[in-house]
């Protein structure tokens, strides 16, 4: 459009082009494209210039005026864009989201001038809902699901499960396992989740066969899994990344072939700034690699 109406002002393709630092043939190409687009012919070439056509006239009367338009809406976009450089505070458990907090803090500042991530460590998914229902924060990051506490959420990873064993499990030894394989180990359940769904999932209950999974004993917090399994009081079946956050010398991690997989979210309340939970949740996907055409539930 824009190059159509400098050669309306010029009253030539050769002149439109020395104002728009263009050549002659992308000037003639604009023109050529904007007549297939609209199924008209809007100019035509004669010795002594170029000559509209009816068309032609009718556009160029109307053109200037999108062309302002267009202008008028990059600007409001750009002004959204800046209002968003502010605070933006994310919630994180360690053993959930440490390896990621940083390099999406990172990614998110650089894409928004301006903007500063305040990371605020959480001890467990308990704390991290805590934090976000108290306002000391705006999103966190919490593997899914949480239960029906009036959070939104939208899927940034996907994770395997594993399960952790002692070196002394009959099971120790094998490069995978399924779920029937661990249908008599009783699971260990950390009390740090945020709902009997949130347990449920962690417990894989029910198993595929429609038993339900054999409960362990209930710790304090999620390091105390690996202490109670090297004494041979359960298993446990997390999310197979916390292995590189919680290793142990005398305990195996072996993937479950068979269990669902656990999904990572953000979280975020309706307290939250939608733009840049929506911005955060892109940044995030990119890192992750993550589906970027899913939409935040």
């Amino acid at each position: 459009m824009r190059s159509f109406l400098a050669v309306v002002r010029e009253r030539s393709i050769t002149g439109a082009g020395a104002v728009l630092h263009l050549t002659q043939q992308a000037v003639s190409t604009h023109v050529r494209q904007l007549e297939r687009a609209l199924g008209v012919v809007l100019l035509v070439r004669t010795s002594r210039g170029v000559l509209l056509t009816p068309a032609g006239e009718e556009l160029a009367a109307g053109g200037a005026a999108v062309i302002d338009d267009v202008a008028r809406l990059a600007a409001r976009v750009r002004a959204v864009a800046d209002a968003q450089a502010g605070t933006l505070r994310l919630a994180c458990c360690p053993a959930a989201a440490a390896l990621l907090a940083i390099d999406v803090a990172d990614a998110l500042e650089k894409a928004v001038p301006g903007l500063n991530v305040m990371l605020t460590g959480a001890r467990s998914p308990k704390d991290e809902l805590r934090i976000l229902r108290d306002g000391r924060a705006d999103v966190a990051f919490m593997w899914l699901p949480v239960g029906d506490v009036g959070l939104h959420h939208a899927v940034v990873r996907s994770d395997p499960r594993a399960v952790v064993l002692s070196t002394r499990h009959p099971l120790a030894g094998r490069p995978a396992v399924t779920l029937a394989d661990l249908a008599d180990d009783p699971v260990l359940r950390p009390d740090v989740l945020t709902s009997e769904e949130a347990e449920r999932f962690w417990l894989a209950d029910p198993r595929p066969d429609g038993s339900p999974a054999p409960r362990g004993p209930i710790v304090p917090r999620m390091e105390d899994c690996l202490l109670e399994i090297g004494r041979g009081r359960g298993i446990w079946l997390p999310p197979q990344p916390l292995g590189a956050v919680m290793p142990a010398d005398n305990l195996r991690w072996i993937p479950v072939t068979d269990a669902e997989h656990f999904d990572l979210g953000v979280v975020w309340t309706d307290r939250a700034p939608q733009s840049l939970v929506t911005r955060l949740i892109a940044e995030v996907r990119s890192v992750t690699g993550h589906d970027q055409h899913l939409h935040p539930a």
